[in-house]
């Protein structure tokens, strides 16, 4: 049977075009069996509203934007962000919104899309991941005051944006300190300067340093770019300095670094211990497994949750939202033993 138009569903139901049309669009004020009966239409002969006019009539798309500012061949190699974006999806889905995603292939494009975006009222929200570069749209998002959620901390404008991330510097110290009590002593670090996730996770590792009485030894730090060709790279450089331990800011340049260690004749725990960052899938079928620090998947959805509430209350009032974060022992770092020194 053919799709009915509203004028023939409020025929059959009994009710004028103008009430089916507010059932469609979810009004208050309809009384119950009045709904009922519309639905029933609805769910018998199939009725879809014009998306077009549906959006000109509510002056809302329904739809959510995801903006990743990076070029597409990075978004689909980082195994979080591949995870999180399916997760972002469902939760935009279970709220009947759509998910768009936003891809580029280079950052100018990415700067034309971006205006895009902003200007032709495109969607009712975004959600965007956080980097170095927000400090250059950030203030266009803040003064074209589109709803958005940051994931992740901003490096700039935090007291004027929306934001969930995951409590970084603390799941940072708490991986220091757990090779600490193990009694190791000259703990590496392979880090980044690409985002505030890596800045505050080596604020962490420093800061449990400093409480166990250590000096920061700059030689024991190597900067990769979240891939696990950096992370390799970055162990390389850190072995000739003889570290007893490494904490690594990301699972995915974990898998690098113990690929150097192994082809460096380095046992894993028994020479040096390996503590990470992440718990993404790949953490648990490393050899050995990684003991890191686990993030929740769920921020995700949980920046969904924050951007509708934006969206729907009309609060603007930026939300600050830190989640916990987990040690998950396995058999990467275990006490010292011979070690490298």
């Amino acid at each position: 049977m053919a799709k009915l138009t509203l004028d023939e569903i409020g025929r059959l139901a009994g009710v004028s075009r103008a009430t089916v049309s507010r059932v469609v669009n979810n009004y208050p004020h309809i009384r119950p069996e009045i709904r009922e009966r519309v639905q029933k239409v609805i769910a018998e002969h199939g009725f879809y509203p014009n998306a077009v006019a549906r959006s000109l009539a509510l002056n809302a798309t329904h739809i959510i934007g995801l903006f990743v500012p990076n070029v597409v061949r990075f978004i689909f190699a980082d195994p979080y962000l591949s995870a999180l974006i399916p997760e972002i999806s469902r939760a935009c889905n279970a709220h009947d919104y759509t998910p768009a995603l936003f891809l580029f292939h280079s950052q100018d494009d990415e700067q034309k899309q971006f205006q895009r975006i902003l200007h032709a009222s495109m969607v009712d929200g975004l959600i965007v991941t956080a980097d170095r570069r927000d400090k250059e749209f950030m203030p266009q998002l803040i003064d074209r005051r589109l709803p958005f959620v940051l994931l992740g901390r901003p490096s700039k404008f935090s007291d004027r944006i929306s934001y969930v991330d995951s409590d970084n510097r603390g799941g940072a110290y708490m991986a220091t300190q757990h090779l600490l009590k193990l009694g190791h002593r000259r703990i590496a670090i392979i880090t980044n300067s690409l985002n505030t996730a890596a800045d505050d996770r080596t604020e962490g590792y420093r800061q449990a340093l400093t409480e166990a009485g250590l000096t920061f030894q700059p030689e024991l730090l190597a900067e990769g770019d979240f891939t696990e060709l950096s992370g390799f790279a970055a162990m390389q450089r850190l072995i000739p300095h003889r570290p007893d331990a490494v904490f690594v800011v990301s699972d995915t340049m974990s898998v690098g670094a113990l690929r150097a260690l192994n082809n460096a004749g380095i046992n894993v725990p028994r020479d040096m211990a390996l503590v990470s960052f992440d718990d993404l899938p790949v953490a648990a079928t490393t050899t050995p497994a990684l003991t890191t620090v686990r993030q929740p998947l769920g921020n995700g959805a949980l920046a969904v949750a924050t951007l509708l509430d934006i969206i729907k209350s009309g609060d603007k009032a930026p939300r600050h939202i830190i989640a916990p974060t987990e040690l998950i022992v396995r058999a990467s770092c275990g006490a010292v033993q011979s070690g490298l020194t």
